[in-house]
């Protein structure tokens, strides 16, 4: 099977040609700047290959935002929420588990105040 035509790096000012984004070189570089502002490391271990295909397959059978769902809109979902967060004795049971667009799930979040370390998250 003939392969896709390589393109240049998208580093500013690399010239080497690559079959994704970023030329070996960069790719490292690009994803350490990428996760900066990620995830502590601790929390990227819980959030490993068995969460994306748990997350997976609770998409499949949640399709829509559970939230705007209610409000009578169907948005598809971009995220998937956990009701207790595992930090505060939640698990990843599909009971303790929301599908939410990324604006439900961005004003959640910023309710809590978790993500920012505003407050403490209260049940």
């Amino acid at each position: 099977m003939p392969r896709k035509p390589m393109k240049p790096c998208k580093h500013p000012g690399c010239p080497k040609l690559t079959d994704g984004n970023f030329c070996r070189e960069h790719e490292l570089q690009h994803m350490r700047e990428y996760e900066k502002y990620e995830r502590k490391p601790a929390e990227r271990q819980r959030y490993n290959y068995q969460w994306r295909k748990l997350r997976k397959a609770y998409v499949k059978d949640h399709p829509v935002c559970e939230l705007c769902l209610l409000e009578h809109r169907a948005t598809p979902v971009e995220e998937v929420h956990h009701i207790y967060p595992l930090d505060h004795g939640g698990t990843n049971t599909p009971l303790n588990l929301l599908s939410l667009c990324k604006s439900c799930h961005s004003r959640i979040t910023a309710a809590m105040g978790d993500r920012w370390n505003k407050r403490e998250y209260k049940y």
